[in-house]
C-alpha cells in the first residue's frame, strides 16, 4: 500500500462540515472519498486531521489516504482538481511514509478567526468573517489571551461534554488589527469541539467590555462553559495549518 499525504483548501460555506454524516452527502470527506474512488477505481476512505464544524474554511486542512499501488503525484493532483467542486481544492499531494497518519501524527494546529469591524460587511470578504460592529479594546484582548496561553484544563471553553482530558496547550494567541478588521491567530497542540469558536468569543466580550481580562483566569479554574463567552459564528473560522 501507498500513503498519500493531501494538503486541502475548501469554503465551508455550503457544507455541512469535514466528516462524512450518514444523514447528508454535503461534507468534505465524503465528497473527496466519492472522487477520488472513481478516479482510483476502488473505493477509499480518507483520515483527516480533525473536524471542521459546518460552515468552517480550511486553508491548509490535511488528511492521507492509501492506494494500491503508486501514482504520480502531481498529475493525480491535477486530475483530481478537476473533478472537484470550486469550492474545494488540494494544494498538494505528496507519497509519505505508511506510518504517517494525519491525526495522529500531528503535532500542531494553527486556527485563524476574522472579524469585520465595518459598518457594513466588506463586499468581497463577508463570507469568510464574523461582522462584529460593537466598540473593541483591543489591547484588553491581548491581556486576556495572555492569560490562556500555556497548558490549562480548558473544560469551560467547549460544548463536548465527553472528551477523554480537557487539558490543552496553546502556544500563542497572535491577534491582530488592521483597518476594518481584527485577526485572532491560534497556535495550540490540539483544540476541542467548539474551542477557538468559544475562545474567540470570549475575547471579544472582553473586548467589548462585557467581561474583563481577568475572568478569563476565573474561567479556566473554574471550568465553567456557562461563565465563558458566546460561540462565535463558524463563519469567521479557517484552519490555516496542520504542523507535523
Amino acid at each position: 500500500m501507498r500513503n498519500y499525504k493531501m494538503t486541502i483548501a475548501y469554503d465551508g460555506t455550503g457544507y455541512q462540515g469535514w466528516q462524512r454524516q450518514n444523514n447528508t452527502e454535503l461534507t468534505i470527506q465524503e465528497i473527496l472519498e466519492k472522487r477520488i474512488t472513481s478516479l482510483i477505481g476502488y473505493p477509499v476512505k480518507i483520515d483527516g486531521s480533525g473536524r471542521t464544524d459546518g460552515g468552517v474554511h480550511a486553508f491548509g486542512q490535511v488528511a492521507n489516504v492509501k492506494f494500491s499501488g503508486k501514482v504520480d503525484e502531481e498529475e493525480f493532483r491535477k486530475k483530481l482538481n478537476a473533478v472537484l467542486p470550486e469550492d474545494i481544492r488540494i494544494r498538494k499531494f505528496e507519497l509519505v511514509k505508511n506510518g504517517f497518519h494525519s491525526r495522529y501524527s500531528a503535532k500542531a494546529k494553527k486556527y485563524e478567526y476574522t472579524i469585520d469591524r465595518n459598518e457594513k460587511p466588506c463586499v468581497f470578504t463577508r463570507k469568510y468573517c464574523y461582522h462584529y460592529t460593537k466598540p473593541l479594546n483591543v489591547e484588553a484582548m491581548k491581556q486576556a489571551a495572555d492569560l490562556l496561553i500555556g497548558t490549562h484544563d480548558f473544560g469551560g471553553f467547549t460544548d463536548k461534554k465527553d472528551e477523554k482530558s480537557t487539558v490543552r496547550t496553546i502556544y500563542g494567541i497572535d491577534i491582530t488589527e488592521t483597518t476594518g478588521k481584527v485577526r485572532c491567530m491560534f497556535h495550540g497542540d490540539g483544540f476541542m469541539y467548539h474551542m477557538v469558536r468559544i475562545l474567540t468569543g470570549t475575547l471579544l466580550e472582553v473586548g467589548s467590555k462585557e467581561k474583563k481580562p481577568e475572568d478569563v483566569a476565573e474561567i479556566l479554574r473554574t471550568r465553567d462553559r456557562a461563565a465563558a463567552g458566546f460561540l462565535a459564528p463558524a463563519i469567521g473560522l479557517c484552519l490555516k495549518e496542520v504542523i507535523y
